[in-house]
């Protein structure tokens, strides 16, 4: 890929977080660790170690963000998540040593799963969460 269609993607990725709001920021992460799983299997398969480690590195990056992220306040949800990245990780971490397809598609699988629930949270539901957000911020503020 020439390196203006790479400065361009860049670009148009960092222009869609300037104005993104947490649940599309949500989305781009679980995308592009999606991304980097794809191009660890084409790495696996094409026996490139250095270019499986490193995009495996930046996927494994991305699950840990999410998992971050997570309100654990937020319950019985937020904690399902946190047990679901975390096997991810550690599944990601195994798919990397035996350089195994079937991890890395296994993983695969799941965040789809994940992206695909998010995906369908209707966009009263996203309003009522940030202003719940919000609003546990001011409390937090003002204690």
């Amino acid at each position: 890929m020439s390196y203006g269609i790479k400065a361009y993607k860049a670009v148009g990725i960092k222009d869609d977080l300037a104005v993104a709001d947490p649940h599309r920021v949500i989305q781009l992460l679980m995308q592009g660790a999606l991304e980097n799983m794809a191009k660890a299997k084409g790495c696996i398969e094409r026996k490139d170690y250095a270019g499986k480690s490193a995009t495996l590195s930046k996927a494994m990056n991305i699950i840990s963000a999410l998992k971050g992220s997570l309100d654990m306040s937020a319950g019985e949800v937020s904690e399902n998540l946190f047990s679901l990245y975390d096997f991810m990780l550690n599944h990601l971490i195994l798919a990397s040593r035996e350089n195994s397809l079937s991890k890395v598609d296994d993983i695969v699988e799941l965040l789809l799963s994940i992206k695909s629930a998010w995906d369908q949270i209707p966009v009263q539901d996203r309003e009522k969460g940030y202003a719940l957000q919000a609003q546990r911020q001011q409390i937090a503020v003002g204690s």
